[in-house]
């Protein structure tokens, strides 16, 4: 068995790594993993091994590390999370690993012209590094193979999702099967004057907005105003410009509580005064539209196109899931349990 001297890192390339060292004159990464005999390949901690290829621990780490690192510093993670992200990220590293081999199997070449474009690239953004003068001649050869399998893994993918143009009785039965898709949700058409008010402000001030929105609703209601000049007039919304019109909106872009409000007027209706974030608010419901189921001659065009999209996708997922049944892959659970769990469903 033997170990590539490739990086496998799926999120941020150890060649790239690199390079982004040199442009802030940080540490250079480490060097990428050596071949090991056959009776060896176990010896370092290994995350898995697939056919012939070892997927060491440090890189393996370095992946996930920098996953999780993106994904979740906002906060602590929810239970299970860390988990699943081990798994996709190892699934991830996996797939690369066979879909590489694959370009191999299948004679693919990557297109020097774009390769050298993006060296050159490269070459440009970190010339005047002194880490990359430095290092330059150890960092591209790992660089440039890594562009290269990106360039034959584009052009597999774009082989395999390569799909015939279906007949036009797959279009129809596609349409009819997913009528949700061709069918224009319901809008409703509302119109806001906001008496603004700072978040930190005393209650006193808070009062007086709601004071003032009183006011003008009295305006409205019972002397006849226009809710246009008045909220070009008071309203500190972007839209005061167009007489306070919103526009038509599909459930749920209304922040929430202020939907259910709009949800028990009917149209020509005037809310209360409302307290937002921003302020005070008044709510006119001007329209409703509803739902629109649109024909098939209309939406032709995008039903022929959604329905080569999931054939394109299902194409995909299908020539993956071959590659994987046919490989042998090895996890190592013992050391990273969350690989020998099932995936969690979404939720």
């Amino acid at each position: 068995m033997k170990t590539p001297a490739l990086r496998l890192l799926t999120l941020l390339p150890a060649a790239m790594l690199a390079c982004a060292a040199y442009a802030q004159d940080a540490k250079p990464a480490a060097p990428a993993p050596t071949p090991a005999p056959a009776s060896q390949v176990t010896s370092p901690p290994f995350a898995a091994v697939v056919n012939d290829t070892v997927i060491s621990s440090s890189e393996f780490d370095t992946a996930a590390n920098e996953a999780a690192r993106k994904k979740f510093y906002h906060g602590t993670p929810p239970e299970g999370a860390i988990d699943q992200l081990v798994r996709d990220v190892a699934n991830t590293m996996i797939e690369r690993v066979l879909l590489v081999d694959e370009t191999k199997r299948q004679g693919l070449k990557p297109d020097a012209k774009a390769v050298d474009a993006k060296i050159a690239d490269y070459e440009r953004r970190y010339g005047s590094s002194p880490r990359w003068q430095q290092e330059r001649e150890s960092i591209l050869p790992k660089l440039r193979e890594r562009l290269e399998q990106d360039d034959m893994l584009a052009a597999l993918e774009t082989k395999v999702r390569m799909v015939p143009t279906p007949a036009e009785d797959k279009v129809r039965a596609y349409y009819k099967a997913n009528s949700e898709k061709f069918t224009e949700p319901e809008k409703m058409r509302v119109s806001v004057i906001v008496l603004k008010v700072d978040p930190s402000s005393p209650t006193s001030a808070w009062q007086a907005a709601a004071t003032e929105a009183g006011a003008l609703r009295m305006q409205l209601v019972e002397g006849g105003a226009d809710f246009g000049e008045l909220a070009r007039k008071h309203s500190a919304d972007d839209s005061a410009a167009k007489g306070g019109d919103l526009g038509y909106l599909h459930r749920g872009m209304l922040p929430e509580g202020i939907q259910e409000k709009i949800d028990d007027m009917k149209p020509g209706g005037l809310s209360e005064p409302t307290r937002i974030l921003q302020g005070y608010a008044l709510f006119r419901y001007e329209a409703h539209q509803a739902a629109k189921h649109h024909d098939f001659a209309t939406v032709r065009a995008r039903a022929m196109d959604l329905l080569i999209r999931d054939q394109s996708e299902e194409a995909w997922t299908k020539f993956v899931a071959r590659l994987r049944k046919n490989a042998r892959i090895e996890l190592n659970t013992q050391r990273y349990a969350a690989l020998g769990r099932p995936n969690q469903p979404a939720k």
